[in-house]
């Protein structure tokens, strides 16, 4: 678990990808920090070293196999039931496999916000009723689903969504699918989004 205390009242819970705690996550937690939030970063994978990009396939299957949503989704419950005293705001953002634990956090009364980069499996969790502002941000092209059906059936309140000319990992810079201006204009929405609820 990467844990960084700025004595903050708000606390930002980062989910990881398949891959586990790497250097964007590292990064983007560091960046976070630097906005006076304290952040905690679980290693769901529970693994020193993080899967290498190029071993997509394996960290995927390892995910499955290993972690899945229901797993993940009670780490992260655990993290909110042991920290909902301590922080007036709790956020959550998550990346693919984190962003779709994020939206299944979006239920939680202690939850004042998720931000979901690429969560394609959100699509199998339409049904939840977040009951926290949402920021979520998609790429429009997906190998494995159509896109703009699942934007459209997410059109709800309390509900913002984005569709990005970009592909799934646009704002991770180790990434080859790594897009610097969807990445930046995309931070700057999450950071506003963080600040304003």
């Amino acid at each position: 678990m990467l844990k960084i205390n700025k004595k903050s009242d708000k606390l930002i819970i980062v989910i990881h990808e398949i891959y586990g705690i790497n250097q964007h996550m590292v990064d983007l937690c560091e960046l976070l920090s630097a906005q006076n939030f304290d952040v905690i970063c679980p290693n769901l994978l529970e693994q020193e070293v993080s899967f290498d990009y190029s071993h997509e396939v394996k960290a995927y299957h390892h995910f499955t196999e290993h972690v899945g949503f229901k797993n993940g989704l009670h780490k992260v419950k655990n993290i909110l039931l042991n920290m909902q005293e301590t922080y007036s705001k709790i956020f959550i953002i998550g990346f693919s496999v984190g962003a779709t634990i994020a939206w299944l956090c979006s239920e939680e009364e202690c939850v004042d916000g998720i931000v979901g980069y690429y969560g394609s499996r959100i699509r199998d969790y339409e049904n939840i009723d977040p009951k926290c502002p949402v920021l979520l941000f998609f790429p429009n092209v997906e190998k494995s689903f159509q896109v703009d059906k699942l934007v459209s059936t997410l059109d709800r309140p309390n509900i913002d969504v984005h569709l990005c000319k970009g592909e799934h990992g646009f704002s991770d810079p180790y990434s080859s699918k790594y897009n610097e201006e969807l990445a930046q204009t995309t931070l700057r929405e999450t950071l506003h989004f963080l600040k304003s609820n």
